[in-house]
């Protein structure tokens, strides 16, 4: 499309709305989607032009995945308004994909942890640090984010941890986190804390399963290697 056609000069079958009503959502491109969400270009550029640039700047769609809205309005043509329009579309996304169930989960080991979290971790720019709150046949009572960033002692501290734990009368907890560089293997201050919360789960009688690590495509369990209990 030349710079200068704008959305109003291109033949109405070819808008972006007008073929999602006649053709289907899913026949639309990824850059049609986006402005559609977008609704209008800026002074210079179509929307569907502004759509491009966007999807351009951040090269697949996995780096969107936890964009920020600051990062969306260092973007020419993106105001506060058109950022928080996209910030919510992905999250409403997410809530989608995460809203299964009838029946609870269950982990019954690492893998199920893994499985668990890992389309949630997978594309995180910082570590996370998880609690999965179980019952006492291993159903998932909720999960909750204890910390974000660079894990430390004094940001992973018990009491955080085991708060939502004792709120929701957990019997037990496993605790995750992620590697954004893709290699789960622990850093001695990793071990350091999976012990210390081992510790203070065997005092207050809620048992800390496991600490797993989550990497590209693969992770690692201080359980199965033998680091705890």
């Amino acid at each position: 499309m030349d710079k200068n056609i704008m959305v109003r000069d291109v033949p109405l079958e070819e808008r972006p709305r007008e073929r999602l009503m006649k053709y289907g959502a899913e026949q639309l491109s990824t850059s049609e989607l986006l402005a559609i969400i977008l609704r209008t270009g800026s002074a210079n550029e179509s929307v569907i032009q502004l759509a491009t640039k966007i999807l351009s700047k951040f090269e697949t769609l996995q780096n969107l995945y936890d964009v920020t809205i600051e990062e969306l309005m260092a973007i020419k043509g993106i105001g506060e308004a058109k950022a928080i329009e996209i910030k919510a579309a992905i999250e409403f996304g997410k809530r989608i994909v995460k809203a299964t169930p009838v029946e609870k989960e269950t982990i019954r080991s690492p893998r199920d942890v893994f499985s668990y979290l890992y389309e949630d971790m997978r594309f995180l720019r910082q570590e996370h640090f998880i609690a999965i709150l179980l019952d006492t046949k291993n159903h998932i009572l909720a999960k909750e984010t204890i910390s974000i960033g660079s894990l430390n002692a004094s940001i992973v501290h018990p009491r955080e941890v085991f708060k939502p734990a004792i709120k929701k009368s957990a019997s037990a907890i496993i605790v995750a986190h992620n590697h954004p560089s893709g290699d789960p293997s622990p850093s001695r201050e990793d071990i350091e804390i999976t012990k210390r919360l081992y510790q203070a789960g065997e005092l207050l009688g809620i048992d800390v399963f496991d600490h797993v690590i989550i990497g590209e495509d693969q992770y690692f369990s201080m359980k199965e290697k033998g680091l705890i209990g």
